[in-house]
């Protein structure tokens, strides 16, 4: 296999410079376009129908707001097990869809689409306040997840500086799930429990490489006679060229499994599996980045930095 000689710790600012650029314009994309909240989050109602045949998103939310007098978003997906269609009407606010405004948007949309046959799939509805309550018990999950997974890293890596690997560890992580929110802003999803998913999902991918290069620095640490901090540097840059290509080669099959699955839901639209797959694809690439460029590299100048300050 071929042998790299990149020094990424002399490196490091242009990485830090290119992650901060990235965030910085996220930042600027989240305040111009605004995170969408779902209904599972922000409140509201949902109803789902089922139709014999393709119709227009625009025309149908055009219609059901004639009907209601309030605001809905819909999206059409094509059924996978007929030659049908799903349509999902949204209703933001804290109200309920009653009973007489489902038969009056049904009814509109029967005279509307006289040769085809609405069926409803699923109605459901969410108080706001509950939504919020479950979006925050959602980041308190996550919050515990860093604090579990700082505690595990800083007791198996405790040889090396257990405390400052968990620390920047963590780092990379935000850096990652960062940039996966404004994956889901830019791309114009909603965030709900598939944004969940693919968080905790993308936290394990990323800690998976990290880990598997502090253990290379562990190791080639155990074989350096000094044990000086000086040579710290070029323990990582070595670390880091012997497991650069297993971190590159293990997210690239990740990556293509995903545009496979990707182009698959883009065919039979398949919106769901879409909001997973395209941010599951930018987490994997951010991953690997910051496991390498990131993680690594700001380990390395804080155990320098720890040095030269006593």
């Amino acid at each position: 296999m071929k042998k790299f000689h990149i020094d990424f710790y002399k490196n490091k600012k242009i990485y830090f410079a290119l992650s901060i650029a990235v965030i910085v314009i996220g930042l600027v994309c989240t305040f111009v376009i605004g995170p969408k909240l779902d209904l599972q989050f922000a409140g509201g109602a949902m109803i789902r129908y089922s139709v014999d045949g393709e119709v227009d998103s625009n025309e149908i939310a055009s219609l059901v707001q004639e009907a209601t007098g309030r605001t809905v978003s819909v999206t059409v997906n094509q059924s996978l097990s007929d030659a049908g269609y799903q349509i999902t009407v949204s209703f933001a606010g804290n109200q309920s869809v009653s009973l007489d405004e489902q038969q009056q948007i049904a009814k509109t949309l029967s005279d509307a689409y006289a040769d085809r046959t609405f069926e409803v799939v699923q109605s459901s509805s969410v108080d706001p306040t509950m939504g919020a309550r479950f979006f925050q018990k959602c980041l308190v999950c996550m919050v515990i997840t860093f604090v579990i997974l700082l505690a595990y890293i800083a007791l198996r890596f405790r040889k090396i500086g257990g405390l400052s690997a968990g620390i920047t560890a963590i780092i990379a992580l935000l850096h990652d799930v960062s940039i996966v929110f404004f994956a889901f802003v830019v791309f114009g999803f909603s965030i709900n429990d598939v944004f969940i998913a693919v968080i905790l999902t993308i936290l394990g991918y990323s800690l998976n490489d990290t880990i598997v290069i502090y253990d290379r620095i562990r190791e080639n640490r155990k074989l350096e006679p000094t044990k000086s901090v000086d040579a710290l540097p070029g323990i990582v840059n070595k670390s880091l060229n012997q497991t650069m290509m297993r971190s590159i080669l293990t997210s690239l099959t990740t990556f293509l499994a995903l545009l496979v699955i990707f182009i698959v839901a883009a065919a039979f639209g398949l919106t769901t599996v879409e909001t997973f797959a395209l941010p599951m694809m930018v987490g994997v690439v951010v991953g690997c980045y910051s496991s390498i460029c990131i993680a690594a590299p700001l380990y390395t100048l804080w155990a320098v930095h720890k040095s030269k300050k006593k």
